[in-house]
């Protein structure tokens, strides 16, 4: 999940536009016209149900209540988290991500779109006390069906996520995102090391959705910060930036995979967003 900006109550959209394709692309998510564009701590639900889904080997993953999120997360377990996490739900679902040229290359207009969607299906099962129902009859079991596109990427593709990380940055989701980002780029990487450029078209600036600022300078020091705070956690991360500060340089992590939590001091919480 790609930092947003949420300009408008309903129908909220960003557009980011991308040259990593051959032609210019644009990416662009949309929601429900009834829902807001997923934010904040929503990123945790698609990290949570894919490893349920993960675990429970299928697209339709059963839980018998809110409360084993909010416990794997070590999420307080009260009403303003409960209602938090019902509504974090509609906004994953009704949203939408799509990817699309309408270049012209040799004159000629192409016009290549696909979409992309975590869910398929979702029945949960809540009342309107801010707390989950009883689930011992066993007959209001929640239900989430991934969409093929989603579990087929993530059974695929299964990289290696900290949990301990993840509950440790879940109140910083620039941070998140960009330890999320290096896990992944650097599990798949193939050979040593590559060199990713901030602020070129393609670069990290656009593969990271990010709008911090026009000036490069302001994104540079972010990356800075969030580096420092990733390598508080993470001792062995392979990312690093540039001597000129031009371009993020990146090693292969499967020597070294994202699985080893650290514990901080509290002088790393002043470095997050």
């Amino acid at each position: 999940m790609f930092q947003t900006n949420r300009n408008s109550k309903t129908g909220s959209a960003t557009r980011v536009e991308s040259q990593k394709a051959k032609h210019l692309q644009t990416l662009l998510l949309k929601v429900h016209y009834e829902r807001y564009v997923p934010f904040g701590q929503d990123r945790l639900i698609p990290i949570w149900v894919a490893t349920l889904a993960l675990r429970q080997k299928s697209r339709d993953i059963h839980f018998h209540s809110a409360a084993q999120m909010l416990d794997f997360f070590r999420l307080p377990k009260d009403g303003r988290y409960y209602r938090r996490l019902v509504k974090g739900f509609q906004r994953i679902f009704a949203s939408t991500i799509f990817f699309g040229t309408e270049d012209h290359p040799s004159g000629t207009r192409l016009i290549d779109w696909a979409r992309f969607h975590f869910f398929d299906q979702i029945q949960l099962w809540f009342t309107d006390r801010d707390e989950s129902p009883s689930l011992a009859d066993g007959e209001l079991c929640n239900v989430v069906t991934l969409s093929e596109a989603f579990y087929s990427e993530i059974d695929q593709h299964r990289v290696p996520i900290e949990r301990e990380v993840v509950i440790a940055l879940a109140k910083s989701p620039g941070v998140l995102d960009f330890y999320v980002w290096i896990a992944w780029k650097s599990w798949v990487l193939r050979g040593s090391r590559t060199c990713i450029p901030l602020f070129s078209p393609g670069g990290l600036r656009e593969q990271l959705g990010c709008r911090i600022h026009p000036e490069n300078r302001f994104l540079r020091r972010k990356i800075k910060q969030w580096l420092q705070v990733i390598r508080a956690h993470w001792p062995q991360c392979p990312a690093v930036l540039s001597k000129d500060g031009e371009n993020l340089v990146m090693a292969s992590s499967r020597s070294s995979p994202a699985l080893h939590p650290l514990q901080v001091s509290r002088n790393s919480a002043k470095l997050r967003e």
